[in-house]
């Protein structure tokens, strides 16, 4: 391993053009999945598990170096030992595949909770409507545990200019007074689909109702709603099955 960095990295801004993974997992999936992006990757001296990561890092030609001090200034006293940094960097969404949409999402723990879960069913297409968490923010890139670096991901100033992009995908807005209830037996199966979601505390307002087809999922009556992140897993799953690869 080398040296300390000469230019140590500074708590994360959203203003600045870099930002980092915390973790060795979710850094291990930004080399394997981003290296281009990659500047260098910080480890702490008591971090026990080196061998693989040294070797990635040999493999890639990335810079691995020994910070303590550096990963305790950028953790926030977390239990972190690995830390890589990268470039921030933006993407368009591709038009022939289904797609999720965010609007405004807020929670920056359930927004990559959301990440992963859409990953993990095989969606890599996320739309978020501003004015929305940064996704490049390090609680999301650890909460996505990296799926972050496998996704597409796409910030709109409004649903309208996101429909203006993506003309092709039959809409589906999720809402607790949606006109069509999605079961197991009867869920759509479009060959391309837009599945909107609104953000933690006010949903979609009532103009979505007009756009596309708004759906809900049955619940029983001792909740007032799902959380943001079971509701996106649940959809996606009904959206998702039989149509995976591995399904």
């Amino acid at each position: 391993m080398e040296g300390q960095s000469r230019e140590p990295v500074k708590p994360y801004k959203k203003s600045a053009d870099y930002s980092y993974t915390l973790g060795a997992f979710p850094t291990i999936e930004l080399i394997k999945s981003n290296v281009a992006k990659v500047r260098e990757v910080y480890v702490h001296s008591s971090f026990t598990d080196t061998e693989n990561l040294v070797a990635l890092c040999r493999e890639k030609h990335i810079p691995l170096r020994t910070a303590d001090k550096q990963i305790a200034r950028l953790s926030d006293k977390e239990n972190v030992f690995v830390i890589g940094v990268f470039e921030k960097y933006e993407q368009k969404l591709a038009p022939d595949k289904s797609q999720i949409v965010l609007v405004n999402p807020s929670n920056m723990g359930n927004l990559g909770t959301i990440l992963r879960t859409a990953a993990g069913f095989g969606i890599y297409d996320i739309a978020l409507i501003a004015p929305a968490a940064d996704v490049f923010h390090p609680k999301v890139v650890r909460s996505s545990m990296g799926a972050l670096f496998r996704l597409r991901h796409q910030y709109f100033d409004s649903f309208t200019a996101y429909r203006a992009q993506n003309t092709n995908h039959e809409v589906f807005t999720f809402m607790l007074n949606g006109q069509k209830q999605l079961t197991v037996t009867d869920c759509p199966k479009p060959k391309l689909f837009s599945l909107v979601f609104g953000n933690e505390a006010a949903g979609l307002d009532d103009s979505y109702l007009d756009v596309g087809t708004s759906v809900i999922i049955p619940q029983s009556p001792d909740v007032d709603s799902l959380n943001l992140t079971i509701a996106v897993g649940v959809g996606t799953f009904l959206f998702t099955q039989g149509s995976a690869k591995w399904a």
